[in-house]
């Protein structure tokens, strides 16, 4: 499936250990026990008397949305980005547990998000302009999606020399069947107990896929290792120390230019589930004319006619356009709270458990 590639200017930004224009690191919550792995400012230097906060809640690193937080500000000289990156358990615990005044929360996790609107978390929005979102972008004009991203496989080309790559899950179990000595201590995936993003996709391949529990007893077979995020697996796959990477985030992976050499990326022939990154209007919002402002901007650079140069994400085809493709973008709706029903949940860990711990 073609798409189109980050620029390099955009590629170097998402890299960055920080960014030295119009953002300055600010303190950490004191009050609030929800842990906070970023949080800066873009805008009017701090202490301006006349400036507009939007707070913006997100589990999207801050240098991959850099740009199109910057794009958004030009043409609002007195509107300050108040912009805090968290997990997405952790969202949903600012959130639910401790209602810290945010007005907007961006997540990956499609089905927290859902939640949060079916919860009552979240505030309604329309969309300015005549702006044509896909119908499976919108849920009940709560939740918006401005990103597809395809739960890829990550592999160590060097890890499979004189094999044949695998493009489906079929062929990475034949393989692995095969040469389970090569590849003993050297698949990862997320530990899907503490990433919500992980969660949704493996709880999205057991509605998929009738093998999910086959492959997972593999890869515990295999002494699977557990991640907390997809840029640590690709670094660790980019090292060598992993030979697969399985349901990393292919957008981060791609965006990795600086290691095109030592990673391959594989969108699963078979189906590739694709994640919907979204934003919502908090409930709580005290500017939800700023945040809804941002959505429309979100909305524009992902699904507009033109190309936005600051937007950070490939665009691929949709179901409209091209009904036959094995991509699959993550419906929304109340099907996805079947699995955080605390019961539901409970037994899918412990069956989770019970295969991929294998000791």
């Amino acid at each position: 499936m073609r798409f189109l590639m980050l620029s390099s200017a955009l590629t170097g930004l998402i890299r960055a250990a920080c960014l030295v224009a119009l953002t300055l690191v600010l303190p950490a919550f004191a009050a609030q026990a929800f842990e906070v792995e970023d949080r800066r400012r873009f805008g009017p230097a701090a202490g301006e008397a006349s400036a507009e906060i939007l707070r913006v809640l997100s589990t999207t690193d801050t240098d991959l949305l850099a740009p199109l937080v910057e794009s958004f500000l030009r043409t609002r000289p007195t509107v300050v980005v108040d912009y805090v990156s968290v997990s997405s358990s952790e969202l949903m615990r600012a959130v639910v547990e401790e209602g810290p005044a945010f007005d907007l929360a961006v997540s990956s996790a499609l089905d927290l998000q859902t939640k949060l609107a079916n919860d009552g978390y979240t505030r309604a929005h329309s969309p300015a302009g005549r702006l044509k979102i896909p119908d499976w972008a919108v849920w009940r004009d709560h939740v918006f999606a401005f990103s597809q991203e395809p739960a890829s496989i990550v592999l160590s080309p060097a890890a499979f020399d004189g094999l044949e790559m695998p493009r489906s899950r079929q062929a990475l179990m034949s393989l692995l069947r095969r040469y389970p000595n090569r590849f003993r201590g050297r698949i990862g995936t997320y530990d899907v107990e503490k990433s919500g993003l992980g969660y949704l996709f493996a709880t999205q391949d057991l509605r998929t896929s009738e093998s999910f529990w086959r492959m997972m007893e593999i890869f515990g077979s295999l002494d699977l290792r557990l991640y907390c995020c997809s840029g640590e697996m690709i670094e660790a796959v980019s090292r060598g120390e992993l030979a697969i990477a399985y349901n990393v985030l292919g957008s981060y992976a791609r965006a990795r230019d600086d290691l095109a050499e030592r990673i391959e990326i594989v969108d699963p022939q078979d189906y590739t589930n694709m994640m919907l990154r979204t934003a919502v209007v908090l409930r709580g919002a005290e500017r939800p004319d700023l945040a809804g402002a941002f959505i429309d901007h979100l909305l524009r650079a992902a699904w507009g006619n033109g190309r936005d140069p600051d937007y950070p994400f490939p665009r691929y085809a949709t179901a409209e356009t091209n009904p036959t493709a094995a991509l699959r973008p993550i419906q929304m709706g109340p099907g996805l709270l079947v699995f955080l029903d605390r019961l539901k949940r409970a037994r899918f860990l412990e069956e989770w458990r019970s295969t991929v711990l294998q000791k």
